[in-house]
Formats: structure tokens, sequence, C-alpha cells
């Protein structure tokens, strides 16, 4: 692993000072000291004393070798620290279905489509006289560095009013630059000749890309500065790499369902479906698409970071080495790595799949809680993968080099996950008049979905066992849409027209919501 040293001449927090020398440090929380994830090794320099918080997430022999949480450590003077982390080749979904549509008639010169998601990038360079993707890059957020969901990153722009936007401005229009010149050097071409540049992204990165400032897209009543289509010039927003390009903004519905939706359900055809059709996008967020008796109607919930790997205490985003499969077996625990290598953590579709085999073997009940070890027989092959720690905490053993459990809290956060996305499922159902019955398609966009098989989802309860056979997926809609609109103008205006359609429907303000919540949290019986 690295070795950083670095000299401080002010005390400073040492994981802004890491980040500021470019060092890599995962920190999904943005540095509050509530994911444990930003760990360090101290080889030598003056550091604030280990605190109590610290040591929640730190066992005694990682206090002994000197670890630390480096959002929670403070450096005076000079400072050698070893990096424990290394980034990874992420699996990053860049292609989706793309249904038939008339381009316009005259185009030339190159285009670019953007999908910008809370945790991913994907840029497509396209041919506009043909419609041909040329090359296609993806990447991390850059804005990762101030939090992996959009609320730390709008909380970012309250803790830096003077600052905060056009640094998480920039962090993106960077990211972007840099796509640019890798498609345009991987296709042969000068980027000077992209003519535009297309953008499908949730709100909040919207506003963000565009330098508005988002802090009323984290408070009540969460209303966002815009919602329309935008189109600027690439010059304007700082991106260099096509000065003269215009850029293009599809349109938002609300401040929780944004163009990437919009984008979404357009390629889905919602606004032609004849029948019943449910269009879902499960990340961060999960959000929800009901097209029924040619009403749409959606809505947003907060699934939380866990589907995605984060907030799970083994947990990691899908690169290299996440476990994205687990059977549970009387031979022992078998598992499926990203890209065949050694077990490094568990991403959203492997934490997923692990409950899904906890419930199925009995050793987590519907209710979410761990089978008391003492209510197993010791011949029970479930016994020994069942850890009970010195507060009598039970965690499932996943793997054992490394060691990496499933812990009651990972089950927890799993059921949020599940009861948020089935109860928002439910109420639009409800708002409909239908039942689940009645639907007939199940679309499945987005990163998370296209990695999780059917039988994840219904064996944990995220989506009904009546819809299993219902699923359709249909990839990265969103940079599709982003895509559809490059080419034609009349894509363009029907998505507008169709955002304009959409009746946002807000989850807490719903009868009985609490209720249905609650009941949509308990997991299925096998």
């Amino acid at each position: 692993m690295a070795v950083v040293t670095m000299k401080n001449t002010d005390d400073g927090n040492l994981l802004a000072l890491l980040l500021e020398s470019g060092a890599y440090v995962d920190n999904p929380c943005n540095g509050k000291g509530l994911c444990g994830k930003c760990k360090v090794r101290i080889i030598s320099g003056d550091v604030s004393e280990i605190t109590e918080a610290e040591k929640k997430f730190l066992t005694e022999s990682e206090v002994e070798e000197g670890i630390r949480l480096s959002c929670l450590t403070e450096v005076r003077g000079e400072v050698s620290v070893e990096l424990l982390q290394k980034e990874r080749k992420h699996k990053v979904l860049t292609k989706g279905y793309v249904p038939e549509f008339d381009a316009d008639e005259g185009l030339s010169g190159l285009g670019i489509a953007i999908d910008i998601g809370t945790t991913t990038v994907v840029t497509s360079l396209i041919d506009r006289e043909n419609g041909r993707e040329l090359a296609n890059a993806s990447m991390i957020n850059a804005q990762k560095h101030f939090g992996l969901d959009v609320l730390t990153r709008i909380t970012y722009e309250y803790e830096h009013p003077e600052t905060g936007v056009k640094e998480l401005q920039e962090a993106i229009v960077k990211s972007i630059d840099g796509m640019i010149e890798e498609v345009c050097a991987e296709a042969g071409k000068d980027s000077g000749e992209v003519r535009e540049i297309v953008v499908a992204a949730n709100c909040t990165m919207l506003h963000m890309l565009l330098g508005v400032d988002a802090r009323a897209l984290g408070r009540a009543p969460y209303k966002p500065e815009f919602t329309d289509a935008r189109t600027v010039t690439a010059k304007e927003i700082g991106i260099r790499k096509a000065p003269e390009a215009l850029l293009y903004c599809l349109p938002s519905v609300s401040a929780y369902i944004g163009a990437d939706i919009v984008a979404g359900a357009y390629v889905c055809e919602l606004q032609k479906k004849r029948g019943n059709v449910l269009f879902i996008d499960i990340g961060t967020n999960g959000e929800i698409v009901l097209a029924a008796d040619g009403r749409i109607l959606c809505c947003s919930c907060a699934a939380g970071p866990a589907l995605e790997g984060m907030n799970i205490s083994s947990g990691m985003r899908a690169a290299e080495g996440a476990v994205e499969d687990v059977k549970i077996t009387e031979d022992g625990v078998k598992l499926i790595t990203i890209g065949g290598e050694e077990p490094a953590g568990i991403c959203g579709s492997g934490i997923l799949a692990a409950v899904k085999e906890l419930l199925r073997t009995g050793i987590v009940k519907k209710t979410g809680a761990f089978v008391k070890k003492e209510q197993l027989k010791e011949g029970d092959f479930r016994y020994p993968m069942i850890q009970v720690d010195g507060e009598g905490k039970r965690a499932f053993i996943l793997c054992e080099e490394p060691r990496l459990l499933v812990t009651q809290g990972d089950v927890r956060q799993v059921q949020l996950a599940k009861g948020a996305i089935l109860s928002g499922f439910t109420a639009l159902l409800n708002k409909a008049g239908i039942q689940m019955e009645d639907l007939d398609e199940v679309m499945i966009a987005g990163q998370f979905g296209a990695h999780l098989p059917a039988e994840s989802m219904a064996g944990t309860g995220i989506l009904p066992d009546e819809v299993k056979d219902k699923l359709v997926y249909v990839g990265n809609s969103s940079k599709t849409g982003a895509y559809m609109a490059l080419m034609s103008k009349k894509a363009r205006s029907e998505m507008e027209a169709l955002a304009a359609r959409m009746e946002y429907m807000e989850l807490a303000e719903t009868e009985n919501y609490e209720r249905i919540f609650t009941n949509c949290m308990i997991f299925p019986k096998f």
C-alpha cells in the first residue's frame, strides 16, 4: 500500500489533507465519522488522541497497529500515513435498450450524450450524421469527495456557502472535460468538432452542473430552482474541451424525480403504453413511475445507500473484488466476485443476494432478526456460520479471509431499503386503484437493477413475487434518453411534454403511508 507524507503548519484534518493531496481515501459519509471507511495507518507524526467515536469502528488489533479514521484525526506538523485502500476498477453500466425513433435530417459533426448519476458518470461520443456511437467512457462521479449521496453534497454547500457551489460544479465539469478528451482520443477525433452536448441527470446533479445553488433541495418544501429544460454554451459552465458546443439539459419533474427518470420513462415509451406498466430506477433513491389508464404517476423513496454497498459493515462499490452473488450450502458459503478477484467487500447486489440466502436458510427470520445460535444444534451446517460477539450481537460469517461479516445492522439497512421501495410501489398502485396482479410489465433501469436477478429482488421482497415473471431490464435508460434527445428535436420536445404530464406524489403525505411502510418492511417467508 502507498505511503503519503505531508507537512502541515497549522492543525488540520487528516482526511481533508489527504484528499487535497490527491490521495484516494474512501469516505462515503463525507468525513462525518459515520461510516468507518476512511481508515489509514499512522506511521509517524504528531496526531490527535484516538476518540471513542473512532473506537466504535476499529478492532483492538487495529488500534494497536496505529490504524485511525482519517476524518476524525487531527494532524500537527509532519505526518506519514499508509493508505489502506486502492482505487479499483468499477463496473459501470453504459448500454441500454434503444427504441425505434426518427433522427433529425441534416445533422453533422459530433455530439456527446451524458448520464450524470450520483455515483457514476457515463459519456458517449456520437457521430450525428449517422447516429453511431464512436466511443464511450465512464467513471465514478468526482463529487464523491464531497459525499456519496445528494443530501451530503447539499450539506457541503450549506457548510461552505462561499465556495461549495463552485467546488461541486468544478468537480463534475473537470470530469466531463476528461471524458470528452478520452472518447475523442479513442475515436481519433478533434473535440472541437463537438457541436452539442445533451445531459440527463437527477435534479440535484443538474443544479450542481450548472452552478445553481442546490441548498433548497435539502430542506422543506424541497423546491428546485428550476425543473425546465436548460440550454447554455459549454463555455459558460467551464467546459474547455468543446467550448463552442451547446449544452442541453433535459427537464425534471420535481426535486426527486429528475431528468434521468424523465429520460427513462420516455425510452420505455410509458407515454404510449396501453395497460399498466411500472418503471423503477433503483439507487440511493428509488424512483418509480406508473403508467395506468392514461395517467403517469411517479414518486421517489429514500432507499439509502445500502443497495449500492454503502452503510454496510463490509460494503464497497461495485468494483473488482466485490462480492456480487452469494449461495449458502451445507458445504459452506459460495461467493462470486466482480472480475473473479479475491473478495474485498460486498456490493449492493451481493448484500441483497446474501440477505435472500439468509432468509431462505432460516438464519434470518422474516422480521429481519437473526436466529439465536443456541437454538441450532451444533451439527447444523448453519451453526458455525453465525458469529456471536462479547455483547451477544449476532452476525453471519460471509468470508473468513479477509473476514467479511453480514451484521444485524446490515440486514436492517437492507430491510429499510426494501420497505422504502416496496411502499412506494404499493402507494402508487393504491393511488391508481389497481392491484399487483393488474400490472402487465415492470421495467427495471439503472446500474443497480441491471446486475440484480429477479430471484434476489423477489426473495427479499423488494418487489413482490407476483411480478417476478414480468420484469424487463432496460439498462442505462438515462443515457439512452440523452442520446435520443441529441439526435432528435422531436424526442426532445416530447420529453419536455412528458415531464409536464407526470404527476408527482409525495409519499409522506399519502394516507396511511406509515402503516404501508411498516407492512412493507416484513421480509417474505420461504
